[in-house]
């Protein structure tokens, strides 16, 4: 469930360790689990340059939060249930407009609460599709969750300052595709990849490996019934027919 403290003004400033007047970034979480939201919120907290202003665990609930609060920041989960990031990113540029100019060429705090907040996803997946398909909706930056407290929090304050932050081997992903070389065909990037939770995800590339049910449910600790249950939801979301049509369709999309 969200939980969005009483936020004072966006552009707050507190002293840091030098004794030297800082800007405060303000940041907002969105991700399906509470505890991972939880956990991030403890390591910011440690971070006097950071203030959490809300959070969310879905689709609908993140972009009104996220227009309510007006953070500087939006630390984005790439794969949740209907619709994922990329509609988070679509839901609130339509809502805000495009994102607010870097923190150090604007100066008036009201301004800057008027457009769109800075993205960064946050997400367990490193797939080219992934990070391309991310960053082409808006996001400024894309980060693995295996990133450590203090490195994410100097992240979000680099995004915030205007600069562009990946992980070491994605930022070869996106130059590729901004100069003709992307690692993934264009048809790779489909709304219909957004749509799968992550647990469909995981499914559908053990599915594209050749893996029989059986063996999926061994490898995730669930159910055969379970397993049928996604790959249903898989077909129906990515609007294939049956599963060698689908074992195809992840392969043109280098789903492996």
């Amino acid at each position: 469930m969200s939980h969005t403290p009483h936020a004072e003004p966006t552009g707050d400033h507190t002293e840091d360790v030098h004794g030297i007047e800082a800007t405060e970034t303000t940041v907002f979480i969105v991700d399906d689990h509470a505890v991972f939201r939880s956990g991030v919120r403890s390591e910011l907290a440690a971070d006097p340059r950071i203030r959490v202003v809300g959070e969310a665990g879905g689709v609908a609930e993140a972009v009104a939060g996220i227009v309510s609060a007006t953070p500087d920041v939006v630390l984005l989960d790439v794969h949740m249930p209907a619709g994922g990031g990329v509609a988070v990113l679509r839901g609130v540029t339509e809502r805000l407009g495009s994102a607010r100019p870097a923190r150090r060429d604007i100066s008036d705090a009201q301004a800057r609460g008027r457009s769109a907040p800075v993205f960064l996803a946050l997400s367990v997946s490193d797939a080219a599709e992934d990070v391309i398909a991310t960053i082409r909706a808006g996001a400024r930056g894309y980060v693995t969750k295996t990133i450590r407290g203090p490195e994410l929090a100097d992240a979000i304050s680099r995004v915030a300052e205007g600069d562009a932050v990946f992980s070491p081997r994605l930022a070869g992903f996106v130059l590729d595709s901004f100069t003709g070389r992307s690692p993934v065909p264009e048809t790779a990037l489909d709304p219909e990849l957004d749509s799968l939770t992550r647990r469909e995800m995981e499914v559908l590339r053990l599915l594209a490996r050749g893996y029989t049910y059986r063996e999926i449910a061994e490898d995730l600790f669930i159910s055969i019934k379970t397993v049928e249950t996604h790959a249903s939801n898989i077909l129906r979301k990515t609007q294939q027919s049956n599963r060698n049509a689908l074992t195809r369709w992840a392969a043109t999309r280098h789903i492996d």
